[in-house]
């Protein structure tokens, strides 16, 4: 499940914000643009990856069940809980979302629905974790890999 940064927020346009509000400039991650094609309008996909509680359906790789809790969506996970939001919805197809775990790290996860014919494109940015081994990198890369298989097996049915 890594993605981007490490016990900040980390922005859109590369500036990172410290739990006290100051202002750096990040670091650049390695990152890997995985996407699969969805046979789907690209409305339908979207509306359906936007439900936090379709989550367990596909992405097996952040965890087994979602639950929302006052404001929030938790998604119990191996790692134990973590907390789950994704941006405003909108008309852009951006899923972009924040996994903030257990020891208050947030992580942002970059997620896209794109029109791609009379079907769908999803893509996902992966970004390694600072101190994250090649292994455990690749691991997610295929953890990954495999929910958006399982996505795309899931709306073409």
């Amino acid at each position: 499940m890594g993605c981007a940064t490490v016990g900040t927020k980390m922005e859109s346009r590369g500036i990172e914000k410290t739990n006290k509000g100051e202002v750096a400039m990040a670091a650049m991650s390695v990152s890997r643009t995985l996407s699969v094609s969805i046979g789907r309008h690209p409305g339908k996909v979207y509306e359906f990856v936007s439900d936090p509680e379709n989550l367990p359906k596909w992405a097996k790789g952040l965890g087994e069940s979602v639950k929302k809790q006052g404001t929030d969506w938790i998604v119990d996970t191996p790692q134990g809980q973590m907390k789950f939001k994704f941006v405003e919805k909108n008309i852009f197809g951006v899923l972009d979302h924040y996994v903030t775990t257990s020891s208050g790290m947030e992580i942002y996860v970059p997620l896209r629905v794109l029109a791609n014919g009379t079907g769908s494109e999803i893509v996902f940015t992966l970004f390694r974790l600072p101190d994250m081994t090649d292994e455990k990198y690749a691991e997610d890369m295929k953890l990954v890999e495999q929910d958006l298989q399982t996505l795309k097996d899931l709306l073409e049915k």
